[in-house]
């Protein structure tokens, strides 16, 4: 080619550059739009009636493109939102359908958020797993079936992944460990049931893990200590057993705490209540034995401390009346005996949070 057809071809180039719609998106992303629209149903807020037109760029209600690429980049669509158009309506999203398959073409996704619109049903498309850029999975509040893919692991970017209240089942995938950036995981309040993956400690980005009112079944891996920046950790609801890990009161962060409502059977380690960062811990309802150790001090800080429902023995710690702060404290339920100390946070306290202790050695509990 010479250099006159080069300049040619260069000049019909930039034209179609220039000619081309500011903002639009690629057909193909148009397409899965459709699709993804075709399989849901929004009867109220008129939604996916701005999914009209041949720019999804531009005015389509929750979608948004790479400004560069005109890919799509993020889909948000909330159910429950400050946006004008719920308070227009005077009403929360509803939504019914399921999620098409069709979403995984859109291969330059970094956020799917599908949140809490109900009455969505049907499973997560397993070929979510394949969005290599997906960075936040979010579809909390729906009635989401099946299983979490089993390759979720593959999401090597992912930084939330938020399944929390659905109707999730089957276990909790080994793959889930792999995630080297999640930060936030919630899979609170779903029917998933067998361990937790014993190398969860592999998680060291995770700030959060929200894992209760499940089925989930044995022990507490000890790994799980291994999590140097988790601050917030529920494991509350479920049927865990074995023992608490020794460790749980030494890591650096955690300051949150939820165990009840399980059948752990040990005793607590002493550097759990002994912990400056601790400040929500929640034994209660379990089958913890042994003594309450006598280990609070000047920088002891709850503000709530429940340890009721369970199985502890031996006398109300002395060294509580120490302690920095003590919010809400709940000791009922237990074999506690002798006297309750006096001072704070004894003198603001009520009664109900000794109630019930039968004492089965030694004299009851009782206020000085």
């Amino acid at each position: 080619m010479g250099l006159t057809g080069v300049t040619l071809l260069v000049t019909l180039m930039v034209v179609a550059a220039v000619t081309l719609p500011a903002n639009a998106c690629l057909p193909a992303d148009q397409a899965a739009l459709m699709d993804i629209k075709a399989a849901l149903k929004e009867p109220y807020l008129g939604i996916f009636n701005t999914w009209t037109g041949s720019n999804c760029c531009q005015g389509w209600y929750g979608v948004s493109c790479d400004p560069t690429t005109q890919r799509v980049a993020d889909i948000v669509l909330r159910g429950e939102s400050e946006d004008p158009i719920y308070e227009k309506a005077g009403r929360s999203g509803y939504m019914t359908g399921s999620l098409s398959p069709s979403l995984c073409k859109l291969d330059k996704l970094t956020t799917l958020i599908v949140a809490d619109w109900k009455d969505i049903s049907g499973e997560i498309p397993a070929c979510v797993t394949s969005l290599p850029d997906l960075r936040i999975l979010e579809l909390i509040g729906n009635k989401i079936t099946g299983q979490i893919p089993e390759n979720i692991g593959q999401l090597s970017k992912l930084t939330v992944l938020n399944l929390a209240d659905n109707k999730i089942c089957g276990s909790i995938p080994a793959s889930i460990v792999n995630l080297g950036k999640l930060k936030h995981l919630d899979l609170s309040n779903n029917q998933l049931s067998g361990e937790i993956p014993s190398d969860i400690g592999k998680l060291g980005m995770m700030s959060r893990a929200l894992l209760n009112k499940n089925e989930l079944t044995g022990a507490i891996p000890n790994s799980i200590t291994q999590l140097r920046r988790l601050a917030d950790l529920d494991l509350s609801m479920n049927q865990i057993t074995g023992s608490l890990p020794a460790q749980l009161g030494s890591m650096p962060v955690l300051s949150t705490l939820n165990l009840d409502s399980n059948q752990i059977s040990s005793s607590i380690p002493t550097n759990l209540l002994s912990s400056s960062g601790l400040n929500i811990l929640n034994l209660s309802r379990n089958s913890l034995e042994g003594e309450l150790p006598d280990v609070f001090c000047s920088k002891t800080y709850f503000t709530h401390l429940d340890l009721s429902y369970n199985n502890l023995r031996g006398s109300v710690p002395k060294s509580l009346s120490s302690a920095k702060y003590i919010g809400h404290l709940d000791l009922s339920h237990n074999h506690l005996c002798g006297p309750i100390p006096n001072g704070s946070p004894f003198d603001h306290l009520e009664a109900s949070s000794f109630s019930n202790n039968d004492c089965l050695c030694g004299s009851p509990l009782r206020t000085c």
